[in-house]
């Protein structure tokens, strides 16, 4: 702890227990969430997040899932809060112009109102495998305005009162391919949220008033320390510019551009000069963007930081309104949670690096290389996001094989993944020397070859076809990804309906490199050859 003041009613001993009780309520959410849930990918992969809210709607507590996820988390109840909630109330929502970020996120509200009072709010948000749309797993390359993209929630009531809302549950299974699977996740949702308001209860015949109290101390004390590490940043202006490959419908490239301003305990992130809103689907809402630059401002200062809406209050953002990072509906936008993001990330992070450049990274893989694979009979949907190659630092090599940016997944396990679909994984291996050469080497990115054993249709949304991941400091630029089908290759975002027997694989971007490669050290070379991360 710090010297920081933590409120007159909250001592920093009862705070630092406070602090992590509450965080262990956010943490156990998502398990109960993972072990309750029935489809792999929530249940193997995890793409899920949860977190905990004060009565105000402020963060107090999340666990440390899917960062896409947690920083657009704050206006969905900033939405629900808008809708009068009482004891009981669960409401779901998905609409990515009133709280959400895409269709297949969908986050259930709960009130935490262990004595009938509102005292806060549990919030659980995942990726479900289908919510119906133009094609299995809701994320079709080419779409053109949201509709397209699968049922749109605002936020409504799931549970009313503490009685389920069973119109609404069946309007939701009705417009879905595997409504099975989605009325379990959804449980599986609600028994995460019940578990806080369980524990939360606890928690209160525990401490009394002195757990409400904490809400505030813990958000000051986040927001002291934050703004401690930004006075530690050189104040200065800074800019990166970057681009997407095409938006689905065209392959025109998409610039993003940034401008961050440090001044103090301050800092400021403008996106004035990115695209305007696009026709296919990567425009991101702003909660999106908000969430990325959040995720860079928790890389460059201390990550033990307890991550909560303190943490975020000395950063400011804006994107200029019809933007592709702030567009208007109908806007398809199922690309920007998953691709536009990641961009977000990168140029952010390319912007820092002139003011901090010992703590960034070369270019990561800046993709979430996504596959979708179901029928339209909703027999099954696949969905993964697959990791790549994270870029080298600057005393160290980058990661192999990894998320990178905006997620924060497991892969699906190949017995998992061929138990629950008609599927079958030929190769899962790293792909040698596609990682950046540099005095530190870029991590490496994978290769993952699927045969489709039923017709199905085969939806990829990636990045990084074209434009390599960059290498710092005078190293080189990591590999650019590639996808096959069939052994051909196919456009980084397409939809192909495919015969049973029928091949896809995905090659994912390696890391850039950091530094000069002449300056490798050649015992380092020596057990990159014997360990096979490169070919001769």
């Amino acid at each position: 702890m710090s010297d920081a003041e933590t409120g007159p009613d909250v001592d920093p001993v009862t705070l630092e227990i406070l602090r992590n009780q509450l965080e262990s309520v956010a943490a156990e959410m998502g398990h109960v969430l993972i072990r309750g849930a029935y489809s792999p990918n929530i249940k193997e992969r995890q793409d899920c997040s949860t977190a905990l809210f004060d009565a105000d709607g402020r963060m107090v507590a999340q666990a440390e899932h899917i960062p896409v996820h947690l920083g657009a988390m704050p206006d969905a109840v900033e939405v629900v809060l808008e809708k009068d909630p009482k004891p009981g109330d669960v409401f779901v929502v998905n609409d990515p112009f009133a709280g959400g970020t895409h269709l297949p996120d969908v986050t259930l509200v709960s009130t935490v109102a262990p004595d009938d009072e509102i005292v806060g709010y549990a919030v659980s948000r995942a990726h479900h495998a289908d919510v119906g749309g133009s094609a299995p797993g809701s994320m079709p390359p080419g779409a053109r305005e949201i509709y397209e993209e699968g049922l749109r929630l605002p936020a409504v009531r799931l549970v009313d009162g503490g009685e389920p809302n069973e119109a609404v549950r069946d309007l939701i299974l009705a417009n879905v391919r595997t409504p099975d699977e989605r009325e379990a996740d959804l449980r599986a949702q609600r028994a995460a949220n019940a578990r806080a308001e369980e524990r939360v209860g606890e928690l209160l015949d525990e401490h009394g008033d002195a757990l409400l109290d904490a809400f505030d101390a813990v958000i000051d004390y986040s927001r002291e320390r934050v703004e401690g590490e930004l006075r530690e940043l050189p104040d200065g202006t800074y800019r990166a510019r970057d681009v997407l490959e095409g938006d689905g419908v065209t392959d025109a490239e998409i610039p993003v551009a940034v401008t961050v301003t440090v001044d103090g305990a301050a800092i400021d992130v403008d996106f004035a000069g990115t695209a305007d809103q696009v026709d296919g689907n990567l425009n991101a809402p702003f909660s999106v963007a908000k969430s990325a630059v959040y995720f860079v401002v928790r890389a460059v200062t201390d990550p033990e930081i307890p991550p909560n809406h303190g943490c975020y209050e000395p950063v400011s953002i804006s994107a200029p309104e019809g933007s592709l990072l702030d567009p208007s509906s109908p806007a398809a936008v199922v690309g920007g949670n998953v691709e536009t993001s990641q961009r977000v990330t990168d140029v952010t992070l390319a912007a820092l690096a002139e003011a901090v450049p010992d703590a960034i990274p070369a270019g990561g893989q800046g993709t979430m290389n996504n596959l979708i694979v179901g029928d339209r009979g909703g027999e099954f949907t696949y969905y993964e996001t697959i990791g790549g190659g994270f870029g080298a630092r600057p005393s160290r090599d980058g990661m192999d094989g990894v998320q990178v940016g905006m997620t924060n997944t497991l892969n699906t396990p190949v017995e998992a993944l061929e138990a629950a679909y008609p599927l079958r994984v030929e190769r899962y291996a790293l792909r040698p020397s596609s990682g950046g050469d540099g005095r530190y080497r870029g991590g490496l990115g994978l290769e993952r070859t699927v045969t489709v054993e039923t017709d199905a249709t085969v939806s990829l949304l990636t990045e990084r076809r074209r434009t390599a991941p960059r290498g710092l400091d005078g190293g080189e630029d990591g590999a650019t990804g590639r996808n096959l089908i069939d052994g051909e290759a196919v456009p980084a975002k397409t939809a192909v309906d495919v015969a049973a027997g029928t091949t896809v694989s995905v090659l994912t971007p390696g890391g850039g490199g950091h530094g000069d490669p002449t300056e490798r050290d050649p015992e380092a070379r020596e057990r990159d050859r014997r360990d096979g991360k490169v070919e001769d």
